[in-house]
């Protein structure tokens, strides 16, 4: 006895499953994103009512203990490093222009500590002044009143 099916194949593909998964990763990667803090410098920066929307890949911060410290993107072509490095003013405009030479269009974040000194500030400001640079003066955005 021989059963018959009265069952046809679909010609289409339903992507209701295919767009939850979509979905929950999107929701993933949203939540873990922010998670991520950019160094493990510890630096109170200054508040301002205006930010960037720029994400420059190299980092150059100013403790309060006005230490030096350079973090340069992990796929960068100058050999750095993404973990902060210790660096001195000399050896800074060194990296700075080492770094200008492989991609010009590079944006460097200055995150410098509030105690720190104006003058060491202006002295790095002035680094990426004569070499061309494109920095920009990391601040935290102001609090609500």
């Amino acid at each position: 006895m021989a059963l018959k099916r009265n069952f046809q194949p679909l010609d289409t593909f339903s992507m209701s499953s295919m767009t939850d998964v979509i979905f929950l990763l999107l929701i993933f990667f949203m939540v873990t994103s922010t998670i991520i803090f950019p160094a493990a410098i510890d630096v109170n920066l200054p508040q301002s009512s205006e930010q960037t929307s720029t994400k420059p890949v190299t980092e150059v911060y100013i403790t309060s203990a006005d230490s030096i410290f350079l973090v340069a993107d992990r796929n960068d072509s100058t050999g750095l490093l993404s973990q902060p490095a210790y660096v001195d003013l000399s050896r800074l405009e060194a990296e700075l222009t080492q770094i200008q030479r492989a991609d010009s269009t590079r944006g460097i974040a200055l995150y410098a500590d509030s105690v720190v000194d104006y003058g060491k500030v202006v002295r790095v400001l002035d680094i990426a002044a004569r070499n061309n640079m494109k920095m920009v003066l990391s601040t935290r955005a102001r609090q609500q009143e």
